[in-house]
Order: C-alpha cells, then structure tokens, then sequence
C-alpha cells in the first residue's frame, strides 16, 4: 500500500510535486515520530480513539510539518517560507488526526490521499482573495451567527438534534453561510429539512424492523460532522481562492450527496424489507451496509436533483455546472454503498467516516471535473 500510495500521489498532483513531496514526508516521518513518541512517552490518550496518546499525535504534526516544509521549499523554492510553514503545519495536522481514527484502514493510504486533498486545495488559497471578500464579511458574519444559532435553537426545540449536534452544525453551518450568504446556506437548510422529513417517515416501521436511527432521529455531533464538513471546507475555499465557481459546484455536489444517502436509506428501509449487496446484489434486509434497493435508489437520485436544482435556481452555477454537481452526488451515493458494502461490513470503519467519505468524493469530483473543463 505504501508504495502504491506514493504512486497515486505522482498521479493525481503531478503538476504540484510540492504536494506529493510534502504529502509523502508526512506520511513517512509523522507517522514513524508518532508511533516512536507513543511507544515511548506516557500522556494521556486521545479521546476520540483510546489506543493512540496525545505525545503520538503532537509528534506526528511536529515531524510532519518540518519534513513537509523541508520538501516543499526544495521543491518549490520560490513559495514564500511562511506559507510553506503554515500549509505544512496545516497538512500534517490534518494528517495526525486521519491516522489517529479509529478504523480499520491502513492509514498509508488513508493520510496521503486525504492530506493531498486537503494541501492541493489550500494551495490555491490566496490573501488577495479573501481581503476582496473582506468588505462583504465584515456584515455577513453577524447574519451567519443569528441565523444559524437561530435554526439550532428551532432544531433543540423539534428534537431533530442533539446538543453536540446543535453546537457542530451551528458552527459548520456559519462556514457555509460565509460563502454565499443565506443562498448557500439555503442548500444546507434544503439537505437538513428533507433529511429530517424522511426520518421521521415511517418510523415505527423502521424501528420495528431495527433499522431506524438512534435517540428517534436526533441527530449528534457524529453525524452533524460526517454529513457538513466536506460542503464546509468548500465553502472557506469559495471565500479564500480565485475560484470561487469551481469550490460553489464542489459544495453542491457534496451536499448533494449527503441528501441523495440519508433519503435513499431511510425512504429505502421505510418501503422495502429487503435490498440487494450492490458488490453482489445478493438479498440482504433493509438497512444492511452496502445494501440498495430501487425505491430508495430513486429516493436518494431525487433528493440529489432537489438539491440541484435549488442550487441552480439560487445562482449557484451554471447549467452544466450544477449537472455536474448533480452527478456528483449521485455517484458519491454510491460509492458511499461501495464503502459500506466493502469495509463498513467488515467493521474496519464507521458510517460516520463512510459518510464523510461519500460527501467528500462527491466535492472532488466534481472539482476534477469542472477544473478540467471550465463550465
């Protein structure tokens, strides 16, 4: 896996090889400080995960970022040195907290394919571009605030979420807000409400079949963060690079996606006892990782148009643009079953991670695509 890792680095930024260098020496030095630090320094443990210390994860970021500061200013020489300092920084902070979930992946691929992502976007970030957008955010940051502690509040009060959950998405859902004021945020509200509906849809009958979501739909931080982080992160870039276009197409599909999987399992387990492995398509009950059924397959195609459409309605993109975003996000729903047919069976990974797997490959897919050719 190492190996292949580093290839698939080469392949995917081989017009950015400071990624793949800086990417690479966190991958090799972080992870070898962090289990040298965790072996031999006592401190307490992590509290997202009990068998890795914080001395393993402080290691990890302190190794990391010198070895992708080294490579990236050996590489590219003419990036100013605190930039190469930060975006280092950044990455293998990004990098420790990949390699510190508690899955079942080898982190060797894990790490270098996220913190790639991650550093590849931020290396489009530019201060020019958010001091443009600075006017617009100095008032638009007060809004954000009052309109998202305003629909957490709601949310508490309609038990739709937990108080983590009204804390994450309040905090994720002011990224989205700085974006594109309320009709960026409208697509988050668009992918909360419809979620919330299919939820409760059928409820008895799912819980009766064992299948329904714990606390009667309540959604806590876990969920709040698998579901809104991707659409978040795209949503900063949209404010801090000159693509602005591209990363709004991106934050549609990535929500786009999370609509398309959260109706596509509850309308499927609501109307149908039985699904099909979609690796096999072997029966398997309702409500089995990896499964799909045609009801919910056409549930989830819908939710992922609605949420398109809106987008386009808003003047979020253009036509092909928001298609683009619309397809996205149909595929990432099924690459979302792909990984819960594949590693979530075998309990190597969480749904939380698969989820936030599925709403970020549908954000860089549809980066890829609208990068290559411009709509």
């Amino acid at each position: 896996i190492y190996p292949l890792s580093v290839l698939l680095l080469i392949l995917f930024y081989r017009n950015s090889m400071q990624v793949v260098g800086a990417v690479w020496a966190v991958m090799a030095l972080g992870d070898g400080a962090a289990g040298a630090a965790g072996v031999a320094l006592k401190s307490p443990a992590l509290p997202w995960n009990r068998s890795k210390s914080w001395a393993g994860f402080v290691a990890f970021v302190a190794a990391g970022t010198l070895g992708a500061y080294a490579l990236t200013r050996w590489i590219a020489p003419a990036q100013p040195a605190e930039d190469a300092w930060l975006i280092g920084f950044a990455t293998a902070t990004v990098g420790a907290m990949v390699e510190s979930l508690p899955n079942g992946v080898d982190d060797n691929l894990t790490v270098p394919l996220l913190a790639g992502a991650f550093m590849y976007c931020l290396s489009m970030v530019e201060v020019n571009s958010f001091w443009s957008n600075y006017p617009y955010l100095k008032t638009r940051i007060l809004a954000a605030l009052a309109v998202n502690i305003g629909f957490a509040v709601l949310a508490l009060i309609l038990r739709t979420v937990t108080w983590s959950g009204a804390t994450m998405g309040l905090l994720l859902g002011v990224a989205v807000y700085l974006s594109y004021g309320f009709r960026s945020f409208a697509i988050l509200l668009a992918f909360f409400l419809i979620g919330s509906i299919a939820t409760r849809l059928g409820y008895a009958q799912k819980a009766a079949r064992g299948v329904a979501e714990h606390r009667k739909g309540a959604r806590s931080w876990r969920e709040a963060s698998a579901n809104l982080i991707a659409g978040a992160f795209f949503s900063i870039l949209v404010i801090t690079t000159p693509h602005e276009k591209v990363f709004l197409i991106a934050l549609v599909a990535a929500f786009a996606e999370a609509a398309g999987d959260t109706i596509s399992s509850e309308i499927g387990q609501w109307v149908s006892s039985r699904a099909y492995l979609i690796t096999t398509f072997k029966p398997v009950p309702a409500g089995e990782n990896g499964g799909i059924s045609v009801p919910g397959t056409l549930a989830g195609v819908a939710a992922s148009g609605v949420i398109a459409g809106l987008a386009l309605a808003l003047g979020l993109g253009s036509s092909a643009g928001i298609a683009v975003a619309f397809a996205a996000g149909v595929a990432g729903n099924l690459f979302d079953s792909l990984l819960g047919a594949t590693i979530e069976r075998r309990g190597l990974v969480t749904n939380g991670i698969v989820n936030f797997a599925g709403t970020s490959f549908a954000g860089a897919l549809a980066l890829v695509i609208v990068t290559h050719w411009p709509m």
